[in-house]
């Protein structure tokens, strides 16, 4: 719902919609219940911090926007949202980071670059760090907006970390393809054997289905990043983050769909 200036004061240069913000707490709350009874269920503790989390933190920023939508003057939930919003996609892109490494191990690490393990660690420790950073930032943000002063040193912080984070992506993007592209024309690292061990070779079309949530996922979550820089770098009195529908679309729509797609396509069934 766009209103003018004139009409009422808000921070966000427009009033939330109504109907938009409850159909997406509706949408979080469900695919985060989901997914902490797949968790439990498929015992996969890394996906409670991960996944669940991230549904958490929406939930958290898109209940803040369901307030705003009644009060557009109040600026608590405006940074509510703020940092939940801005922060919810990194521990999903974590989730990622976990499966990739786990179907590595089972189909061949000689083709990685990687040991599988280093991409828990490096990646989700690079991860951590950005999360922090755009906690630092998105606090630092919601401040200079409650005092009524410049946030665009909370913005630039913020952008800084979302754009070390869509470096991180890429990095994981190219490191993956090059591991199936290894795995496909039989190309391990030199020092690794050149040949298949006898439980690599094939790849069960339930491995494929997950290897295709796992990209949609990270493709959707890249999608909201390029998004969120663009937004960051175009200024807090920009026209991208002054418009409700970019936001809607290419931050609460994209990131449901990563959601949801590794609720259905769910690495407790179809990576065993």
């Amino acid at each position: 719902m766009w209103l003018t200036a004139q009409d009422i004061e808000s921070p966000y240069n427009y009033v939330p919609t109504e109907w938009i913000c409850v159909s997406f707490v509706v949408l979080y709350s469900i695919s985060t219940a989901i997914h902490m009874v797949q968790a439990l269920k498929y015992k996969l503790w890394w996906m409670i911090p991960t996944a669940t989390f991230a549904g958490i933190l929406e939930v958290f920023g898109w209940s803040a926007r369901l307030w705003s939508s009644q009060s557009p003057e109040l600026l608590t939930p405006f940074e509510m949202q703020l940092v939940g919003t801005v922060l919810a996609p990194t521990p999903l892109v974590a989730a990622n980071f976990v499966i990739l490494g786990k179907i590595i191990t089972q189909f061949g690490s000689q083709f990685s670059r990687l040991t599988p393990n280093m991409y828990t660690v490096v990646f989700c420790s690079f991860d951590a760090i950005c999360l922090i950073v755009q906690a630092v930032g998105g606090a630092l943000s919601a401040q200079a907006v409650n005092e009524n002063k410049d946030p665009a040193l909370g913005g630039n912080i913020m952008l800084g970390g979302i754009s070390a984070q869509l470096f991180a992506i890429l990095v994981y993007i190219s490191l993956a393809a090059e591991f199936f592209l290894r795995r496909i024309y039989n190309t391990p690292f030199c020092h690794q054997t050149m040949k298949f061990e006898e439980d690599q070779f094939t790849m069960s079309k339930d491995v494929h289905r997950m290897i295709f949530g796992m990209s949609l996922c990270t493709i959707c979550i890249f999608i909201r990043s390029v998004y969120r820089t663009v937004e960051l770098a175009d200024g807090w009195f920009g026209v991208v983050i002054a418009n409700e529908s970019y936001f809607n679309w290419f931050d609460g729509g994209f990131v449901v769909v990563a959601m949801y797609t590794l609720n259905i396509i769910h690495p407790g069934i179809y990576l065993k």
